[in-house]
């Protein structure tokens, strides 16, 4: 890993796919390597606001994901994206993701690259792309002209995994979950559907990669101990060669 400058990874997929999973397992291997952890993901969620610079001073890793739990970020969990009845419309809703991301990165995870720390992140600007076009009616350039998307898109990932896990198995893992109350308007079959597709094209790649992201994929269909241990051995390979 470099030392003179932070290193961005972003692990996206369909609700229920096994990002967490993912990010939980490269949180772990972080803390094998002797590095200091701060799950923001776990602090937003508690506080309900997103950390001043100063206080990742001393970590090394900072585990992040969209939407957060501040300001707006909540306002998408308990009104855009949750099943209560009301729509929003597409634009609406990419509208509300693409400023809380401006937020997030402006304010946590510019900050934390440029002070060479690694961050490892579940979703991005990538679940946009992917899930407001299956939504409702927005074009990728409309999205993409949008202030947070544009900024994020400039300021990409290094390492973009995409985990790939059949809609159905998607589904069922969701259903299981009873803790999880988020209820989101993307949990429904044909939707995991068609916005795998889009997660699978080579099209979606491109964008990244004309960035200068690598962009990866891991088959997250088999048990949590597989999906940790080859994930594990990707950001191993994806380190070694930069």
């Amino acid at each position: 890993m470099k030392k003179e400058a932070g290193v961005f990874i972003m692990v996206d997929g369909l609700d229920g796919s096994g990002k967490g999973t993912v990010v939980d397992a490269y949180g772990d291997w972080a803390k094998k390597q002797g590095l200091k952890i701060f799950d923001l993901r776990e602090y937003s969620k508690k506080k309900h606001t997103l950390p001043e610079p100063e206080e990742l001073e001393g970590f090394h890793v900072i585990l992040s994901g969209e939407p957060t739990y501040d300001g707006i970020g909540q306002a998408i969990r308990q009104e855009f994206i949750k099943d209560n009845g009301r729509v929003y419309s597409a634009k609406a809703t990419a509208e509300a993701f693409s400023l809380d991301r401006l937020v997030l990165y402006k304010k946590v995870i510019l900050p934390a690259l440029e002070k060479g720390k690694m961050v490892i992140q579940e979703r991005g600007l990538t679940t946009s792309l992917c899930y407001q076009p299956v939504q409702g009616k927005i074009t990728l350039k409309e999205l993409l002209s949008l202030e947070g998307n544009h900024f994020t898109l400039i300021n990409r990932p290094d390492l973009l995994l995409i985990v790939v896990c059949k809609p159905e198995t998607c589904l069922a893992r969701l259903r299981k979950r009873l803790a999880k109350q988020d209820q989101a308007i993307f949990e429904k079959l044909a939707f995991l559907r068609k916005a795998d597709k889009r997660f699978r094209s080579p099209c979606f790649a491109e964008i990244f990669q004309k960035q200068g992201s690598v962009v990866g994929y891991l088959d997250t269909n088999d048990t949590v101990e597989e999906t940790k241990k080859e994930a594990i051995g990707y950001i191993n390979d994806f380190l070694k060669k930069i």
